[in-house]
């Protein structure tokens, strides 16, 4: 139940450490040579010992650029690999004055920022965890504990600490307050630990209440238990009056105080971050301490050291080209004017044509010199209530109050501009300085940027806290392969092989088949070409029963997406094979189906017939809907088909939609033997209403779940997600929400470490997001520099992105149109019944590409199953 104690190091070892550090410090311009001789004569040290010590605190200055000492308190701040921070501050004054400082630190960040942190104390250094709300200039926690507060700080924060009750079991048990021997019995350790806290209880009711309850600080009873468990606390484990001459020092500027912000930890860092138990000064596990994601350097090498405590320029500038943005059209530049809150004329420069185009359209207007768009005008209204504004565009909220509107606009800057000073934000705005200081302190305070000396040593600048770690990962991780972007070819070899379309790669059975329609999931595809073009080249010897089997059990449904629905008037009567279908699982459907429909669209009476029966029976057979509405069994499948391409029905198999899309001479007739070769609408089993979504909104900014699902079906597809990829999808309204919606969920994955976020695919504007399994897929694809399988697909497969990503010409969607692929470029295409190469060829391949390109899969899918047995 207690980790074993040892008594903290004295003052005189401590000052002898100090010591140690300053004359080492003197010594280093010598070189290390002298450094290492030095040790071995004068410190009496073996050579390897001198070797390892002069490397060490080498290392450790480089990073530093000092070595802490009494006289030098040095705080480092750093980046983990999940984005957090921790604040590292090195002091060599022994335990017990470093015990007390964490304690007195946890409790003032706990009550500034409202966030309980972890905290670590050892000889010479004690480490903060901070967690995503903690921004603050580095110089500042300095300030935090005050000598006039010391006492009621540090004896608040001790009740809060494992040792305070472990010191009370102690005190307790040595005072003979509660029992260790009954009936000539020693009790157990853990009986006596309950019983010593049913003591502390009656005694001291406000250590053990519930926080709930206590809105204030608690008040100490005057027990002489108390008094004196408070007592070791504070003097045996701690040493209170010690920190006093410390914080004393501090305030007389004494002591100097070095603050460093570092891409990775320090040499010196390593002990504190990997602490044992008895450091922590909180009740957190070993396994679940923050510390646990920090990626230690494990090498001690003073000219590698030395560049920890510099941002990349080139990371700083790749991530601020990452961000902004590069619109093609005037949709691309709406969503960059809703997101980041405004553009000035002169950064707009070369978009004035998108812009006028956005203004005509009455979706943006021109306030001064500001470009905004319809939806955050209100906000820069609040700020020149007075200003000219150009445009009829309307503004579609209410304004709201200045202080908010000029933080949420700043709020939006800083997420394009990455480091950035307070005055060029004035500047941009044409406001003063001190209103930019005040907002730029709110966002501080919420934890959303951090203060620095980023791109010169000399100049404060304001940025986005993750921007900000994503630079720190960018110096970081310079030299790590997986940043280096690929060419769209190399990007294509690697779709086809994360959806298994090359022909060694294909998957087999059922469950290749589920994680296939679980990969395509609400990406709307013809009727005809899933069971011919799309699923026979992702799984090996398909047969539609497979299918069939997955939709019988309700693990896969399919359903026509209701946002692909044509204008009324235009509307055929049923489906046919060009209809737009999707596939999949049955517990994720209905975030592909539009909200509940407060109005039915204009149906026929054989289909509004077919309507009713299915809702006031329920799931229902072909024969049992015969018979509900006293239609002939031709008109049944006539109202079905018509519910079906409004997408208001699906049956329990897709041999449904199988039957209704299939031509008239490969339907089997009512009532005739089973014959092979053609389909049999009896097989669809039940036929039933398709469940509409119920309309949800996020709370308290949480992403919308539909959103938050629809993005990581995405990244499942693509393994890389960006918007250019997506344009089909978008184009085709196939039920996407926005791109900015799609991109506040990926910012909030990449802040949780789930996903990675920068420049993958050279050629394309705009930030993008990827799978840590796909940014190693591409790594090794890049390696192999050349790859002449053959792929051929249909031009309504997913991977039909010639004209997207690929140069060329688009191909229509219609299934069939083919495209052969080879070394990721398409080198041929089948369009309306013509072969054109866009490569040269010889007469071998020709005819080979030929064959590939006219070599339909056999429509399988339109056969019936095998012969029922008479």
């Amino acid at each position: 139940f207690w980790f074993g104690e040892a008594p903290g190091r004295t003052d005189e070892l401590s000052q002898a450490v100090s010591r140690l550090r300053a004359d080492f410090e003197a010594h280093l311009p010598d070189g290390l040579d002298s450094c290492q001789m030095w040790l071995r004569d004068e410190m009496n040290l073996s050579a390897a010992a001198a070797h390892q010590l002069t490397h060490y605190l080498a290392s450790a200055q480089a990073a530093l650029t000092c070595l802490p000492t009494q006289d030098r308190i040095v705080f480092e701040r750093f980046f983990d690999e999940a984005g957090d921070t921790h604040l590292v501050v090195h002091a060599p004054y022994g335990s017990r004055i470093n015990r007390a400082w964490g304690l007195a630190l946890r409790k003032k960040f706990c009550r500034q920022f409202n966030f309980e942190l972890q905290a670590s104390a050892l000889e010479d250094s004690l480490v903060l965890s901070l967690g995503p709300t903690h921004s603050f200039p580095l110089e500042e926690p300095v300030s935090y504990v005050k000598t006039a507060t010391l006492d009621k700080t540090l004896e608040q924060a001790v009740l809060q600490a494992p040792m305070f009750p472990t010191r009370w079991r102690w005190v307790a048990s040595v005072s003979l307050a509660i029992k260790r021997f009954v009936g000539g019995k020693r009790v157990v350790p853990q009986f006596q630990r309950m019983d010593s806290e049913d003591l502390l209880t009656v005694v001291f009711p406000d250590a053990v209440a519930c926080q709930d309850n206590l809105p204030g600080e608690r008040e100490v009873p005057d027990h002489p238990l108390i008094r004196q468990t408070l007592a070791d606390c504070l003097h045996e484990v701690m040493d209170i009056e010690g920190l006093r001459v410390l914080l004393t020092r501090i305030e007389n500027n004494e002591v100097e105080i070095v603050c460093r912000d570092l891409t990775a930890p320090s040499p010196l860092s390593e002990a504190i971050l990997n602490a044992r138990p008895y450091a922590f000064l909180d009740d957190g596990a070993a396994e679940e301490r923050r510390t646990q994601v920090v990626r230690t350097r494990g090498n001690y090498d003073p000219v590698a050291a030395s560049d920890l405590g510099k941002l990349d320029p080139t990371a700083i500038e790749k991530v601020r080209a990452e961000v902004w943005p590069e619109p093609r059209d005037v949709d691309e530049l709406h969503d960059a004017l809703v997101v980041h809150g405004f553009f000035t004329a002169q950064e707009g420069e070369g978009w004035q044509l998108l812009f006028g185009q956005l203004m005509g359209q009455r979706r943006a207007a021109m306030v001064g010199h500001l470009w905004v768009a319809a939806e955050r005008l209100s906000e820069v209204k609040a700020l020149f209530p007075d200003a000219d504004v150009q445009g009829d565009a309307p503004a579609l909220s209410e304004v709201p109050d200045a202080d908010v509107a000029l933080r949420e606009l700043l709020r939006g800057r800083l997420d394009l501009l990455g480091p950035v000073t307070e005055q060029a934000l004035a500047d941009s705005l044409g406001l003063p300085i001190k209103h930019i200081h005040q907002a730029i302190a709110a966002l501080q305070t919420e934890g959303y940027l951090m203060r620095g000396a980023y791109s010169a040593p000399d100049v404060e600048e304001v940025c986005e806290r993750r921007l900000l770690a994503r630079i720190h990962r960018y110096t970081r991780d310079r030299k790590r392969a997986e940043i280096e972007p690929v060419s769209p070819a190399v990007f294509m070899r690697h779709l086809f092989e994360w959806q298994g379309v090359y022909e060694q790669e294909r998957r087999e059975g059922e469950a290749a088949l589920q994680a296939v329609v679980a990969q395509l999931e609400g990406f709307p595809i013809a009727a005809s070409a899933w069971e011919s073009d799309i699923l026979p080249v992702r799984i090996q010897r398909y047969l539609p029963d497979m299918l069939d089997r997955l939709c019988g059990s309700g693990q896969v449904v399919w359903q026509r997406p209701t946002g692909a629905s044509v204008e009324e008037g235009k509307r055929k009567a049923g489906p046919v094979k060009s209809t737009p279908i999707l596939l999949s699982p049955r517990e994720s459907a209905a975030y592909w189906r539009s909200a509940n429909l407060e109005q039915l669209p204009s149906l026929s009476s054989r289909g509004q017939a077919v309507y009713e029966a299915l809702k006031a029976h329920g799931a229902s057979f072909l024969l049992d809907l015969t018979q509900d509405t006293g239609l002939l069994r031709t008109e049944v499948e006539q109202g079905l088909a018509e519910l079906v391409s409004h997408g208001l029905v699906s049956a329990d198999s897709f041999a449904g939609l199988r039957a209704l899309v299939a031509p008239s001479n490969k339907k089997q007739g009512y009532g005739r033997r089973r014959r092979r070769g053609l389909v049999d609408i009896d097989a669809a089993g039940r036929w039933s209403l398709a469940r509409q979504r119920l309309a949800q909104e996020a709370d308290h900014g949480l992403a919308d779940p539909r959103v938050e699902h629809i993005a990581r079906v995405l990244l499942r597809r693509y393994g890389v997600v960006f918007r250019r990829l997506l344009e089909r999808e978008l184009e085709r309204d196939a039920g996407l929400p926005p791109w900015r919606e799609l991109y506040y969920v990926y910012r909030r994955m990449e802040a949780r470490d789930e996903i990675r976020g920068g420049r993958f695919v050279q050629g394309f504007a705009g930030e993008q997001f990827a799978l840590p399994e796909a940014v190693g897929n591409l790594k090794r694809i890049r390696r192999e520099t050349d790859d002449q399988r053959l792929v051929t697909i249909s031009a309504a497969d997913p991977l039909n992105l010639v004209g997207i990503l690929l140069p060329g010409a688009r191909v229509p969607s219609v299934p069939g149109n083919r495209i052969l692929f080879r070394n990721g470029k398409a080198v041929a295409l089948q369009v309306a019944g013509e072969t054109r190469y866009l490569e040269k060829v010889t007469d071998a391949e020709q005819w080979d590409w030929r064959n590939r390109l006219i070599r339909q899969a056999r429509p399988a899918s339109w056969q019936a199953s095998p012969p029922r047995s008479q």
